[in-house]
């Protein structure tokens, strides 16, 4: 449910002529930004998601000229249909939508629930997603409409990366330099490191878990290609001092969790262990029981839904796994939420 200025809320400004257009209150747009999803998992709603996806420079930075004619080609002609199938598989048919954006829509809500019960009226909640819709040019144009002179903007990502929290952010002053008259903005710093998350993290592996260890603690991080570190992209050491910090937390031994990286894609070395292979090695070697996290995605998505819980499962299971647990994303547990309110009360300092 998106917020927009009701006729009631419209007045002159005070001093201004009889003839000066009515302008809405002004009040402070909280706008949370997500990764995105295909519409459909048709062919041609894939096809147009995985295009603007993968023709991001933020993700594939390969030269222009090498590279589209290649996604636009082969790659779009087959991975549609791939990725429809595995978007069908977890598909919320009641909703027809992916569970990415049911889940958002329940953060939002609650968001509102309580930014209002702090904040009042004087706030607008809202998301967008960098790819598909509602699209970030779209949800800035809502706020300004109904009245938002100042915007706190809050990418879905508890670790900096360029593919990721950056891109969300070129995204949004994009769509900034679009308007005539442009909101103050402030952008909510990356939250890997923050008590109250690594609290809610560690809730949610106990509660998942029910006081049980497993053998080896599995922590997932979407992957990206190892250069990128190189050039000085700190999400590595990020999602190496969230794993320490959950493991420190839970009061579990340095052996007890491994950080891997997962959706590795193309044909460059990315980040290392590769979850797929490192689960079937542990399987290998004897660690047959395993429970596996996600603490770079906010919510539960393809990545997890489809991937952990179906490609490398098989895996770990295949080579003789016996017992796989997937701890679900912090999705919209109130834990989460108040670690979210939290970072937006930061943000609004001065303002509300």
């Amino acid at each position: 449910m998106n917020q927009h200025a009701r006729p009631q809320d419209l007045s002159q400004p005070r001093h201004a002529p009889k003839d000066h257009p009515a302008l809405p209150q002004p009040k402070i747009g909280i706008l949370v930004a997500n990764l995105g999803t295909p519409d459909g998992h048709d062919y041609w709603s894939m096809r147009r998601y995985l295009s603007e996806f993968l023709s991001d420079k933020r993700v594939i930075d390969y030269p222009a000229w090498k590279w589209q004619p290649l996604l636009q080609g082969i790659i779009l002609t087959k991975r549609p249909f791939t990725s429809g199938r595995n978007y069908r598989s977890i598909w919320n048919n009641e909703a027809n939508e992916s569970p990415l954006m049911t889940i958002t829509k329940a953060k939002v809500a609650k968001l509102r629930q309580t930014c209002a019960e702090r904040w009042g009226d004087r706030v607008i909640v809202d998301f967008c997603m960098r790819y598909g819709n509602p699209s970030t040019q779209s949800a800035v144009e809502r706020m300004v409409k109904a009245g938002c002179d100042r915007i706190v903007f809050l990418p879905m990502y508890p670790q900096y990366a360029g593919a990721t929290w950056a891109t969300a952010n070129d995204q949004f002053f994009r769509a900034l330099m679009t308007q005539k008259w442009q909101p103050s903005a402030r952008v909510c710093p990356p939250y890997f490191d923050r008590p109250d998350y690594i609290e809610a993290l560690a809730q949610s592996v106990e509660r998942t878990l029910g006081g049980r260890r497993p053998q080896k603690l599995v922590a997932s991080y979407h992957g990206m290609p190892r250069r990128y570190l190189m050039e000085g992209d700190p999400y590595h050491c990020q999602c190496q001092k969230t794993s320490r910090l959950l493991r420190e937390r839970l009061g579990w031994p340095e052996d007890a969790i491994d950080t891997t990286f997962q959706s590795v894609f193309g044909t460059e070395e990315w980040l290392r262990p590769y979850t797929v292979e490192h689960v079937a090695e542990l399987a290998k070697h004897g660690i047959t029981d395993i429970a596996v996290i996600s603490p770079a995605f906010s919510a539960d998505c393809i990545e997890t839904l489809e991937e952990i819980n179906g490609e490398i499962r098989e895996a770990f299971e295949h080579a003789g796994g016996k017992g796989f647990t997937y701890i679900p994303c912090l999705n919209d547990d109130d834990a989460h939420i108040a670690v979210l309110t939290g970072v937006i009360a930061e943000n609004m300092a001065g303002w509300a």
